[in-house]
């Protein structure tokens, strides 16, 4: 069975504020310029407010604060990757993440990533720390990345009802 399984995947190293996201380079949609959010009411700090994209209202997240990696997100240079939502719901297929700069394009296999933290110390949106070649980074936990934006989405427009 594990014949069938590749070897190698293509992954992206996200530059964020205190640290870099790895994904699967399927996972990004799109890497846009960062404009003004629409400011959602009573939102966590992590919560930056919501972005014109696509025809979509997308929130828009800084995963640098939501998962303790950085106090605040710096806006220099900022970008936004749009990553594809998994969770099925029809309201938010997409969800913007800050970025600080443009995504790199790596190839990856089981020998070049090595866990490098205890996993029962990270914080809930982060699945693994790992080191990827030289460079440090942080596997997010985008199910519930996901059901954390949409947690407080409902609470923002309930606080606003």
């Amino acid at each position: 069975m594990s014949d069938s399984l590749p070897r190698e995947i293509r992954g992206v190293l996200i530059p964020i504020t205190g640290g870099r996201l790895l994904l699967p380079n399927a996972s990004v949609a799109e890497v846009i310029t960062l404009s003004t959010p629409d400011p959602v009411a009573e939102a966590p700090e992590w919560l930056l407010g919501r972005l014109a994209w696509r025809g979509w209202r997308l929130p828009l997240v800084s995963f640098a604060t939501m998962a303790g990696l950085a106090p605040q997100e710096n806006a220099l240079n900022s970008r936004v990757a749009v990553i594809k939502a998994l969770g099925g719901n029809p309201r938010m297929p997409y969800i913007a993440l800050v970025t600080q700069g443009f995504p790199r394009l790596t190839t990856l296999s089981a020998d070049i990533i090595v866990p490098s933290r205890d996993s029962e110390s990270l914080p809930p949106v982060v699945r693994e720390q790992v080191m990827v070649r030289d460079d440090s980074a942080v596997i997010p936990d985008l199910e519930a990345l996901e059901r954390e934006v949409a947690e407080a989405l409902d609470m923002a427009a309930k606080a606003s009802a």
